[in-house]
């Protein structure tokens, strides 16, 4: 069965205006949020067809496919669309278990934190980066 059988689906995704819509990407088997990234709707075709997540890079103006370079790829398991059609969610099977291009293994490891009064953004070796 072609998963793009009809282009219905497509159609009721919200995209922005410049064309895109926001994706979560989330360990299908931890839960873990991993990465938000953009796609397209070629993008976003290209992901339900392929099985791999395939996403916009927006510094770059491409397409981008996740783990193309690093072999960190995401085998997307399951693509759900948020009540107000303008997220994506991805629920990938994370190989090598590294999602960030800085190696960590999500996006997310820089906590709001408090230091003498202030609020900083922690870092993942717990060090504060108020400069982020």
């Amino acid at each position: 069965m072609d998963p793009l059988n009809g282009n219905d689906w497509l159609q009721t995704v919200r995209f922005n205006e410049q064309g895109l819509v926001a994706v979560i990407a989330q360990d299908v088997n931890t839960k873990e949020v991993l990465m938000m990234a953009w796609m397209n709707a070629q993008s976003l075709e290209e992901t339900v067809r392929s099985g791999q997540a395939i996403y916009w890079s927006r510094s770059r103006g491409k397409r981008w496919h996740k783990g193309e370079e690093s072999g960190h790829f995401q085998n997307v398991k399951e693509v759900r669309l948020d009540c107000d059609g303008d997220t994506i969610l991805l629920m990938v099977e994370q190989v090598g278990g590294i999602a960030c291009h800085t190696g960590a293994p999500n996006c997310f490891f820089q906590p709001l934190q408090q230091k003498d009064g202030v609020s900083v953004w922690g870092n993942q070796h717990g060090e504060n980066n108020a400069s982020s």
